[in-house]
């Protein structure tokens, strides 16, 4: 497995991520713990969740797993940069939230991060993420927040996910006037051959602040790993927002090309969307949710593949980029 730095820290952390969103809902305990050892001795050591994950009535069951995975010991935690994030609340499908049980209030993040650390089995967090903006919130008060909780130790490292370009640069440059806070370290967004947008501002903020970029969905909800392949042959049918996009002609046909060139080449789509990802500057590396210790497999075997001058050619030609800004929309 290689390494990098996240974003200008000093962490070190492994060019795939394992992302626990299906660890409950899809993914039965036992399983997932599987998945967990086999990353770790693939030497994957960047593992990403959230508080919310387990989703309607299991909200909060995801970290659960990950923590009694830990109690398991063997230096499980200690090998692990621990990632999760504070912003939905906590409240059943059909209730309503309380108030302040939710967003980034200073209250709230308190509130988050001493019950995420309580499933997580764990006294601190390396890298805790704010999941949305909160326009409701001033970053001063986040700050200030953040700035206690790693005074006291619970957390190493802030970054965000799902931020536009210019609230990663109001919220470091409102860290800097603070002093003494290190602000956003990375930047968790929706990256993928299908969807480029990153690249007009988000991903450029991210390299000018210093912040590491964690592309999340890096198939896009499976339109990349050869889902109209698998209808043909029987097997998973698209679902979701791969499904929606097929339903357009054109998208389907793109989704073609794609499937064809990389069957030229001999690889497997899935894996050259996940080793495209990985010769993108400003990427530190994508989440990977295996739902299966299979798919933790391929993505491996995606962390080893170079990809050609020409297949990276082909694919800008089938999923050309937006332009950088301002250039994308201006003269």
């Amino acid at each position: 497995m290689k390494y990098t730095q996240l974003g200008r820290t000093g962490l070190k952390v492994s060019r795939l991520v394992l992302g626990t969103m299906n660890f409950g809902p899809q993914t039965d305990e036992a399983d997932s713990h599987t998945i967990m050892d086999a990353a770790l001795d693939a030497g994957i050591n960047f593992f990403d969740t959230a508080n919310v994950y387990g989703w309607g009535e299991n909200k909060g069951r995801t970290e659960t797993i990950i923590g009694n995975w830990f109690a398991k010991g063997g230096e499980r935690r200690d090998k692990v940069v621990l990632a999760t994030k504070v912003y939905g609340n906590m409240a059943l499908d059909d209730e309503t939230a309380w108030p302040n049980h939710d967003k980034l209030s200073a209250l709230n993040i308190r509130r988050a991060v001493d019950a995420s650390l309580k499933r997580l089995q764990t006294d601190y967090i390396d890298l805790y993420q704010f999941h949305h903006i909160d326009r409701s919130t001033p970053f001063e008060e986040i700050w200030q927040a953040i700035d206690t909780l790693v005074q006291q130790g619970k957390i190493l490292y802030a970054g965000s996910s799902n931020f536009p370009g210019y609230k990663i640069a109001q919220a470091n440059e409102i860290a800097a006037r603070r002093g003494g806070t290190i602000g956003l370290v990375s930047e968790q967004c929706l990256y993928n051959l299908a969807e480029r947008r990153a690249e007009m501002e988000v991903i450029p903020a991210a390299q000018d602040y210093g912040l590491g970029v964690i592309p999340w969905s890096p198939l896009h909800g499976g339109l990349l790993g050869g889902i109209i392949k698998k209808e043909v042959q029987g097997g998973r049918r698209a679902t979701g927002r791969a499904a929606d996009t097929l339903k357009d002609p054109a998208a389907r046909a793109q989704i073609q090309a794609y499937e064809d060139l990389v069957d030229k080449h001999g690889l497997e789509p899935g894996e050259v969307a996940l080793a495209w990802l990985l010769t993108r500057p400003g990427v530190t590396g994508p989440i990977v949710g295996p739902r299966t210790a299979e798919q933790l497999e391929s993505a491996i075997r995606a962390s080893e593949l170079e990809l050609s001058e020409e297949l990276l050619a082909g694919l800008d030609e089938i999923f050309p980029g937006t332009g950088p800004s301002p250039e994308a929309f201006a003269w």
